[in-house]
C-alpha cells in the first residue's frame, strides 16, 4: 500500500497484520480520490475509522491543512503514527485513541471538518448513523465532504435532506463507495 500521489508520493504505508483492520483496496482508492481531487487542498479532515491512516494521509499528501484520525485500536493508532513520520506529514496530523461515535459526540459544536471519511468494519453498517451524527452535532462545516465506503449498507439519499450524494457507486457485491456534500440547515456557524 502506497500513497497515491502529491508530497508523499510512492511511499510505502505499514498496516497491521491480521483482521483487526481493512485497509481500503488500491482501485476503490483511486476511485475515491479521482472524484474529489479537485477539492481537497486546505481542508480540515477527519479520518474515522483509521486503521493504518492511508485516506487521511493520502489526503494530507494531496494538501489538506490538517486531518484528525479516530482509531478504537492502540495499535492501529500506533501504526497511525508510523505511516504519518514515515511520509513526513506528522506535523498536521492529531491522533486518538477512541469510538467513532464517542469521538463525534465530544467535539460537536467544538470543532468542524470540510472532509471525513468514514469506513467503518463492514459489520457496523454505521456510516448513516454517523453522518446524522455529524450533522446533528454541527461537526460538518457547509460543504464538507463526506465519504463513507460500507459493505452491505446501503444509505438513503433521500433520508438526508442536507447532503448531496455526488458519487455511489458498488465494487462487486461487497463494497459501496458514497460521496456527499453537506448543504446544512442554515444554522451551520462555528
Amino acid at each position: 500500500m502506497k500513497i497515491i500521489t502529491g508530497t508523499a508520493k510512492g511511499r510505502n504505508l505499514k498496516t497491521l497484520t491480521g483482521d483487526m483492520t481493512r485497509p481500503t483496496s488500491e482501485r476503490i482508492k483511486e476511485a475515491m480520490f479521482s472524484s474529489i481531487q479537485f477539492d481537497i487542498e486546505h481542508r480540515r479532515t477527519l479520518d474515522l475509522y483509521a486503521g493504518c491512516g492511508q485516506l487521511g494521509l493520502e489526503a494530507l499528501s494531496r494538501g489538506a491543512e490538517s486531518c484528525m484520525f479516530i482509531d478504537s485500536s492502540r495499535d492501529a493508532m500506533e501504526i497511525v503514527k508510523a505511516n504519518a513520520t514515515a511520509t513526513t506529514l506528522a506535523d498536521r496530523c492529531k491522533y486518538l485513541v477512541s469510538d467513532a461515535r464517542n469521538y463525534v459526540r465530544k467535539v460537536s459544536g467544538r470543532e468542524k471538518f470540510d472532509l471525513v471519511f468514514i469506513d467503518p468494519p463492514y459489520a457496523q453498517e454505521c456510516c448513516a448513523e454517523l453522518m446524522r451524527r455529524l450533522a446533528d452535532g454541527g461537526v460538518l462545516a457547509l460543504g464538507a465532504i463526506v465519504v463513507c465506503e460500507s459493505g452491505t449498507e446501503r444509505i438513503d439519499p433521500a433520508s438526508f435532506a442536507d447532503f448531496e450524494l455526488t458519487k455511489s457507486k458498488s465494487y462487486g457485491s461487497k463494497t459501496s463507495l458514497n460521496i456527499f456534500i453537506y448543504r446544512g440547515t442554515g444554522d451551520d456557524t462555528l
